[in-house]
């Protein structure tokens, strides 16, 4: 790692406010995996939880919903999954990445790079992105809490204080 990233990760904050959406038709709070996964990962982190949602992929409810979380001013990061693949049903894709005002191609980039290693040419299905949205980190990862655990673990956990940083600068 170069001296001025050390550097920055240094200055980032020690916790920064997270909200979670999971895109669904058909998940609940009791068996949104996902979800959980996303909450566990940022709160071991020593992150903060400021809402947590549960929406069907629905045009309609997740552009209003991305506006209204990345404008709240307590808000840092708000991390979607589901609704990520080609499917007539997956739209989530298609609204965030027209909203984003900055695109951040580097996460979708490596997360289906490391997807390849673990579901091999199937990682190309995916459409993972992240950016930002208002000044606010915005993430889209699939629904699938394998899919789930391999961007928390290895992209947005480690990275993530450290992009609030560069985003708030």
């Amino acid at each position: 790692m170069s001296a001025s990233t050390q550097e920055h990760r240094e200055q980032a904050p020690e916790s920064i406010n997270c909200a979670v959406v999971t895109v669904s038709d058909t998940r609940n709070e009791e068996t949104d995996k996902s979800g959980k996964i996303i909450k566990d990962v940022l709160v071991q982190a020593g992150h903060q939880i400021i809402d947590y949602r549960i929406i069907p992929d629905e045009p309609d409810q997740i552009g209003p919903l991305l506006d209204e979380l990345a404008s709240r001013s307590d808000s840092d990061a708000i991390i979607f999954n589901g609704g990520t693949g080609i499917a007539p049903r997956d739209t989530t894709f298609d609204v965030i990445d027209r909203m984003l005002e900055k695109k951040l191609d580097g996460f979708g980039e490596l997360f289906r790079w490391l997807s390849w290693y673990e579901i091999g040419p199937a990682a190309m299905l995916s459409r993972a992105t992240a950016g930002t949205y208002k000044n606010t980190l915005v993430f889209l990862t699939p629904g699938s809490s394998n899919a789930v655990n391999l961007a928390m673990e290895k992209l947005i956990g480690p990275e993530v204080a450290h992009m609030v940083f560069e985003v708030r600068k």
